[in-house]
């Protein structure tokens, strides 16, 4: 009787681990993928926001939440043991991103200047690229 309690309390552990690295994955894997479309969509954005003011205001919401997704996003603290590298070489690269993010933000308003001189889409690029590290821990 004793073994097979303990059986099942080994088997809920374990259920409970997964559960988690899936949570973890997909909180991760959404940030991500915001990151991702950021990086792929603000080269136009940067380009039409220097004679459209409209689209300075829309450049400038996208990385204020940027700004707050990131701060969130390092803030994780139920990290899976299976996920502890991935997620501080995430967290590394995040800060570096919102590092840049910063740069270009003054009191909340885009510095368009500061933002052709940055390395912000590079960065954000970078930390996208860690996708399919992410992916793997879904399998």
């Amino acid at each position: 009787m004793m073994m097979i309690t303990g059986s099942l309390l080994s088997g809920c552990s374990m259920l409970g681990e997964v559960n988690e690295t899936l949570d973890y994955a997909n909180t991760t894997m959404s940030h991500l993928e915001n990151l991702n479309s950021f990086a792929e969509e603000a080269p136009q954005m940067v380009q039409a926001a220097m004679t459209d003011p409209e689209m300075k205001e829309e450049l400038e919401a996208q990385l204020v939440t940027i700004q707050r997704d990131i701060e969130e996003f390092v803030k994780l603290t139920d990290i899976p043991e299976v996920a502890e590298n991935i997620h501080q070489e995430l967290v590394t690269k995040n800060e570096a991103l919102l590092t840049e993010v910063n740069k270009v933000l003054d009191n909340g308003q885009l510095a368009l200047d500061k933002l052709e001189n940055s390395e912000l889409l590079t960065t954000a690029q970078e930390v996208s690229s860690l996708m399919t590290q992410v992916e793997g821990l879904l399998e």
